[in-house]
């Protein structure tokens, strides 16, 4: 951890911060196919795994889109995952139902994980408000919805942005948004806008470039494959991670090709804090946990009987492990000198014996 405290905020029973266990966010989002019974699985799921919150997202078609089908109202053909898909058919297939989530909130506050969402419209903010959410996301592409941003900071809740397709000037412009309605408890999340992403773009040494520009708590969106770029993140700041999850990739649905399955969410959670925990701090010496290898280090022993008189020589006194005699450094200094008493084999070589 670092050596001086760093900024951070509270959610429920959990501090977030460089100095506290990485916040991990699991996002349900599509992936309950449709299936309020599944949905409530996936929060079981993430409940087991470790991980500390389940996340949705809160809009309708209607309130993120309208029913056109021209060009400009479907994903590009060349998407890996939704190409030439209907945007407004899309968002019905992805959504949350809005009764849904009351019972996917009290779900998760059974486990006693931490259920939010990224609210779309005032709308959702209200039915949020409603559920007592405890923080905010702001999604990637609403980063620029100014009066959004104005309704969730007045919240007083804590607001975390991802900043996918974002360029410094509208991360600027929401910070200072937020902040400009009296709140102050913001997380910037360093995000790859692209489904899956590729570990190349993900430019994880943005984060702490994040951090100490906006003065935030800073973390990762991430949506490449597996657990690795987000492990790392942890080393580079990251106080949040956000992972999209699924029950099964093969059970299908919008955003099951780069979201983690039971058994990696798990490996998330507690690879996450293994690095996190492995940061430490800045110290070159022994820690308390090496006492038995110090001891164990090589020193200067007498390895024949010898009598007093007798010069030291390489055939009477080696560098062998363990410790206790004087440091092997000293060798050359005590070759030969002699013996100042008889010394059995084994003893180890301090300066009264020559």
């Amino acid at each position: 951890m670092p050596t001086t405290p760093s900024r951070s905020l509270t959610v429920a029973q959990h501090r977030i911060g460089q100095d506290h266990r990485p916040f991990v966010v699991a996002e349900m989002s599509g992936n309950h196919n449709g299936d309020l019974g599944r949905a409530l699985a996936i929060v079981d799921m993430i409940a087991e795994s470790g991980a500390q919150s389940v996340k949705l997202q809160t809009y309708r078609a209607d309130t993120i889109t309208i029913d056109a089908d021209g060009p400009a109202f479907r994903v590009s053909e060349g998407h890996e995952l939704w190409g030439g898909k209907n945007l407004y058919q899309l968002y019905e297939e992805a959504h949350t139902p809005w009764e849904w989530h009351a019972p996917i909130f009290e779900r998760a506050r059974e486990h006693g994980l931490v259920p939010f969402s990224s609210p779309f419209d005032d709308t959702a903010v209200d039915l949020l408000e409603d559920l007592d959410a405890p923080l905010y996301k702001i999604a990637s592409l609403e980063i620029g919805d100014i009066p959004l941003l104005r309704r969730v900071a007045r919240t007083g809740k804590p607001v975390v942005l991802s900043t996918g397709a974002a360029n410094i000037s509208d991360v600027d412009l929401a910070v200072r948004t937020i902040r400009a309605e009296g709140n102050d408890q913001i997380v910037v999340l360093g995000c790859t806008s692209s489904y899956p992403a590729s570990p190349a773009e993900s430019n994880l040494r943005t984060i702490p470039v994040l951090r100490d520009t906006f003065d935030v708590v800073a973390g990762l969106s991430d949506h490449t494959m597996g657990i690795g770029v987000a492990v790392a993140a942890v080393a580079l700041g990251a106080a949040v991670i956000e992972k999209h999850v699924t029950l099964a990739r093969s059970d299908g649905g919008v955003d099951s090709d780069f979201s983690l399955e039971p058994q990696e969410l798990a490996a998330l959670a507690a690879e996450t804090e293994r690095a996190w925990l492995a940061l430490g701090s800045v110290h070159v010496g022994p820690t308390a946990g090496e006492a038995e290898s110090r001891r164990l280090r090589r020193s200067l022993f007498v390895v024949e009987d010898v009598r007093a008189g007798d010069e030291v020589t390489p055939a009477n006194v080696r560098s062998i492990r363990p410790a206790g005699g004087l440091e092997p450094v000293h060798l050359d200094t005590v070759l030969g000198r002699t013996f100042s008493t008889d010394v059995v084999r084994g003893t180890p070589l301090t300066w009264d014996l020559v």
